[in-house]
């Protein structure tokens, strides 16, 4: 079962790259501004503060610090392939970044943003010429996918099972709605940042999980 994560890694990644033609051929531009509009028309602004300190989460320096973290352990457990898989996290980057260079794509205006996070992070002064693909959904799916799919794979059917998997993906759909809601992505972006994370989660997740190769993850047990 766990070979069969390749083939739907490299399917999402074929999505990804379809997606990504609609979104360079502008197909999303009313849907994402009425989706913002509404948004923001629906929640009232006392939101604006969790939502900002909980984007932290999906920060360069968070996700790709976890990731780091998860590196050097497989590096002491000697987990070759879970070395490799928690290293996708780069390349999935990469290709945010890439994406935000020659994709013509504006983000929202000044005037949807409402951020309140005043950080000294140094990801919140690096800025790109587009918004598509969202970095923090690219990286925060490509963590949860991770998460899932390991403990679909090694967790027993359980109560505590289900609800961990329902939280992970409650946090999932927080961090979209904060992108949207913040002004800081369209739809379109954080719908395409999904799809990249994803695709490389699962390429990550069938490595890390091969043979057992995992660093492991039995702190989520």
């Amino acid at each position: 079962m766990r070979i069969k994560l390749f083939p739907l890694s490299l399917f999402f990644l074929v999505v990804f790259t379809v997606f990504s033609y609609s979104v360079a051929k502008e197909a999303w531009q009313q849907v994402d501004f009425d989706t913002t509009v509404k948004l923001q028309d629906h929640l009232s602004r006392k939101w604006d503060g969790f939502f900002s300190y909980f984007s932290l989460l999906g920060s360069a320096e968070v996700t790709i610090g976890f990731c780091l973290v998860m590196f050097f352990l497989s590096l002491i457990r000697r987990r070759l392939l879970a070395i490799i898989g928690w290293s996708m996290i780069v390349p999935a980057t990469l290709v945010e970044v890439f994406g935000k260079l020659v994709l013509f794509h504006p983000g929202p205006p000044v005037f949807f943003h409402r951020s309140l996070l005043p950080t000294q992070l140094p990801s919140f002064y690096v800025h790109t010429d587009f918004s598509y693909p969202s970095g923090h959904m690219t990286r925060t799916i490509f963590l949860i996918t991770v998460f899932l799919v390991v403990i679909l794979f090694s967790w027993k059917a359980s109560f505590k099972k289900n609800i961990t998997i329902i939280m992970i993906i409650l946090l999932s759909l927080i961090m979209a709605l904060t992108r949207i809601y913040l002004g800081e992505h369209w739809l379109s972006d954080v719908l395409g940042g999904s799809l990249l994370g994803l695709s490389f989660g699962l390429f990550a997740a069938a490595l890390i999980l091969f043979k057992k190769g995992v660093a492991k993850l039995d702190f989520f047990r």
